[in-house]
């Protein structure tokens, strides 16, 4: 049985006991649940920053070296970089509109909040929009002491200063960048073997937490649950569906055409929930479009390494449901925060198992925006469902880069009537 599973399970036998036990019997476990639940939650935190240095030096400096690998290349990584921030925009756009329209059932909604302001170790539950000002939020973003930024948790600030200095580093010499390189990978591998040790009592913690939740919310939690997976899947596919018009306007590639051939690489994608072990398959749909080789060859294994459509705009998605949750509205500098912190997530994060790029590139997300994080690891325990279409959206979008980045090539285009 996989971990997802396994936590997944645990999240639903929680809320199952929670919402079993009557009020009275409830209270005493409370102060025993939020401390188990909460215990677990911080020694995740306490890995977020060393996990996030590693992953985002190592993943700027190797994607920088794959970019020198030839004009496609560096082609390849603008397309990406574009297609990024177009799937950002799109769930700012879209999930504050569909949360307006449909909303979170507002009784489990308060009773998850009571639960989780245990766990904010500090951190304010703002209710309402955040002021920001815009001149401290520039210099917010530069700072002058990356240490203590790194002691209050700042993210933010010093997501920038590793991305610059990242970038620095690939201006040395082999010798030099390559120490660099390898410091940094092995803090990355090091966090991962202790993630690895936390999320063995992954279901332990959840369980605990899903027991608070349950004896405060009741049965309503699964409303609550069920609503926000919704709320994830519907954003997914809505940015899935805008890869068909967007192959066919910048790649000349027919609508019904693209389906046929990204339709078998889907079916691995839902199956194996990998973008890796669907590669074959997208190359075979690019050769049924008719792609060259000497493009196909390039851009698929770069865009299944360092490529996740779904990222940004399945990460904001998350942060902002927690936002919605505790009534907050965003100012345009928050949603500017959030774009960079889904930008170097997307970057940093590919790769590693959705349990752990979910919170990797969530939490620098909120703390861009100031939505509390104590709701991720409930959040996190139903990822089961939503990754399912991260995977389908990545593949959907190789396919689609692919065929862009081939729009100048020899062939005729394809008829748009999918001939």
């Amino acid at each position: 049985m996989s971990l997802t599973l396994r936590i997944f399970l645990a999240l639903v036998a929680g809320l199952v006991v929670g919402a079993a036990l009557p009020g009275e019997m409830g209270k005493p476990l409370l102060p025993i649940s939020d401390a188990v639940g909460n215990l677990w939650l911080q020694a995740l935190q306490m890995t977020i920053i060393p996990l996030i240095a590693g992953l985002l030096f190592t993943g700027i400096a190797q994607s920088v070296g794959q970019a020198g690998g030839g004009r496609v290349a560096a082609r390849a990584l603008l397309a990406f970089l574009a297609l990024l921030v177009f799937s950002a925009g799109w769930s700012m756009l879209f999930v504050p509109l569909l949360l307006d329209w449909w909303p979170a059932p507002a009784d489990a909604a308060a009773a998850l909040i009571s639960n989780s302001a245990q766990a904010l170790s500090g951190q304010a539950a703002a209710v309402g929009e955040i002021k920001v000002d815009i001149g401290k939020w520039l210099l917010s973003l530069v700072p002058a002491n990356i240490f203590e930024a790194l002691a209050k948790g700042e993210m933010l600030p010093v997501v920038t200063f590793i991305a610059v200095f990242a970038l620095a580093a690939t201006r040395l010499d082999e010798t030099r960048r390559g120490l660099l390189v390898n410091m940094f990978d092995a803090i990355k591998d090091a966090m991962l073997v202790l993630v690895g040790w936390i999320f063995l009592v992954a279901p332990l913690g959840v369980f605990a937490l899903a027991i608070s939740v349950g004896i405060k919310a009741g049965l309503g939690a699964f409303g609550l649950l069920g609503h926000y997976i919704a709320v994830l899947a519907s954003v997914q596919i809505g940015l899935i569906i805008l890869v068909y018009p967007l192959a066919m306007i910048f790649g000349r590639v027919g609508p019904l055409a693209f389906a046929r051939a990204v339709l078998p690489a889907q079916a691995v994608a839902v199956s194996t929930q990998s973008s890796i072990a669907s590669l074959p398959a997208i190359y075979d749909g690019a050769e049924r479009l008719g792609l060259p080789e000497a493009t196909s060859r390039v851009v698929l294994p770069l865009a299944v390494s360092i490529f996740r459509i779904t990222s940004p705009c399945a990460n904001i998605a998350v942060v902002l449901y927690c936002g919605h949750l505790y009534g907050m509205e965003h100012s345009t500098l928050a949603f500017v925060g959030a774009l960079l912190a889904s930008l170097v997530a997307a970057v940093s994060t590919g790769g590693l198992p959705g349990s752990i790029t979910f919170l990797a590139a969530c939490v620098p997300i909120a703390n861009a925006m100031g939505v509390p994080i104590a709701v991720l690891p409930l959040l996190l325990a139903v990822e089961l469902v939503p990754d399912i279409f991260r995977t389908l959206g990545n593949v959907t979008a190789d396919l689609g880069v692919t065929a862009i980045l081939s729009r100048n090539r020899t062939q005729a285009p394809l008829d748009l009537r999918g001939r």
